[in-house]
């Protein structure tokens, strides 16, 4: 029996359009815009200024705390300025503009396409690497990898768990490069396995990805420790718990971390992005985003330069359609709409997905039928039809005690509700408040 996690969980319709696209590489545009908060903690701060010259790989904005990452130039050029600038959250944040020039990397990075398959950092170098160049989780958490790859006195790691799911409807950027770079991805596993001193790692992927599937299964075989599992079709099937509970069986408590129950969870992206910090010295300035859309000419799949403007990938992937009534960063189930074409590509996008205006629009919403099909579905095993009120009507302490921190905001009960309720909506407010009270009280 394929194994999959056993409470919850929707069936929305693949539409992995840009499944059969290379990764191609994106030409880096005449200017980047790169915010210097990527990722989840503390914004990292500018050690460059206004008129410096830059090198591709370069150090420009250092971490600033345990939770935080650094941030480098994705191109040569001259900062033109140190503003506020719009993300794709829709709101200003300090970024760093670059106007740019030929490529000239900084000086120490490999950029020869050679594997190097010769591991001869040590653990706490790995784990430095990883800090220094900046990574995340490229699964679209952004949480700075060096701190999950550091196991904390008194918790001991037993398995690393590699997501390779990709179950998010349209996106395929993961696919492509299980694909285009298994090999790396394999030295990348060894290299974090290395790291959390664990000897067995496992691959999960959907059973969608047939191809993958072979080809990392038959790579694994040359790797000691490393083996590939296929999963059933599901979503979300590459939430963390969803994914442990699904390969070994073991149930992270509520409010607890993979690390509670053993195991270590890291995208494939991430990988790759471990084996090119340690093994090439290359920091984090580029990640695969898919571009994708029922009406768009040519969906595909690019290598792009952080900082990109997201007009740029829409452009190299056939242009807007005229019918596009939204555009999407992420995929249609977890992603959040851009106000802007201009906004910069981060270290957290997956995917750029436009949709037909006559599919954009919202159902009309009605009043909630107790049909309990948004409980059906959860996969943390919540009541989202009482999560949304109590945000609605502030009862913050029915909210806490129902627990709804440990939503995962996948959107699976704004997706099943027939009323068209925006049960999502509502409790991600709710989780942002109910966490700023739960840090106040520790104040």
């Amino acid at each position: 029996m394929i194994k999959t996690f056993p409470n919850g969980g929707v069936h929305p319709a693949e539409d992995k359009f840009a499944a059969g696209s290379p990764i191609k590489v994106l030409p880096a545009p005449e200017t980047v815009i790169i915010p210097v908060s990527q990722h989840i903690g503390a914004p990292a701060e500018p050690v460059v200024a206004k008129g410096d010259k830059v090198k591709t790989g370069q150090l420009i904005a250092k971490s600033k705390g345990f939770v935080s990452a650094n941030i480098h130039s994705s191109v040569t050029g001259t900062v033109k300025k140190i503003d506020r600038e719009t993300d794709s959250s829709g709101y200003k944040r300090t970024s760093i503009v670059i106007n740019t020039e030929e490529d000239q990397w900084n000086e120490g990075i490999d950029t020869s396409k050679a594997l190097n398959r010769n591991i001869a950092a040590g653990a706490d170098e790995i784990v430095r690497k990883t800090l220094d160049a900046g990574i995340v989780g490229l699964g679209g958490a952004t949480f700075p990898s060096h701190i999950k790859l550091s196991v904390p006195k008194g918790k001991k790691a037993e398995i690393l768990i590699i997501n390779g799911v990709e179950c998010e409807p349209c996106l395929t950027s993961d696919h492509r490069l299980m694909l285009e770079k298994g090999e790396e991805l394999m030295v990348g596993i060894q290299l974090m396995m290395k790291a959390l001193n664990v000897r067995r790692a496992i691959i999960g992927i959907e059973k969608n990805k047939p191809d993958a599937l072979e080809y990392l299964g038959k790579l694994s075989s040359d790797y000691e420790g490393i083996t590939v599992n296929a999963l059933k079709v599901k979503y979300p099937q590459g939430g963390e718990k969803q994914l442990i509970k699904a390969l070994i069986n073991r149930e992270v408590p509520s409010g607890g971390l993979p690390l509670d129950v053993g195991a270590v969870v890291h995208n494939v992206g991430t990988a790759f992005a471990v084996y090119e910090a340690v093994q090439k010295n290359k920091p984090l300035i580029e990640r695969v985003v898919t571009v994708t859309g029922k009406e768009l000419s040519k969906p595909s799949n690019f290598m792009v330069r952080i900082g990109t403007p997201v007009k740029a990938l829409i452009d190299a992937a056939g242009g807007l359609p005229e019918s596009t009534g939204k555009i999407v960063n992420g995929g249609p189930m977890m992603g959040k709409a851009l106000n802007s074409l201009e906004v910069p590509v981060t270290k957290g996008t997956s995917g750029i997905l436009l949709i037909p205006a006559a599919e954009a629009a919202r159902k009309p919403v009605v009043n909630c039928m107790r049909c309990a099909k948004c409980i059906s579905v959860c996969p943390m095993g919540l009541e989202p039809h009482l999560l949304m009120p109590a945000t609605e009507f502030g009862k913050w302490d029915l909210a806490e005690e129902e627990k709804i921190l440990d939503c995962m905001e996948c959107g699976s009960c704004s997706y099943i509700c027939p009323s068209g309720r925006p049960l999502l909506d509502y409790i991600r407010l709710g989780k942002s408040t109910v966490s700023k009270i739960i840090r106040s009280r520790k104040q």
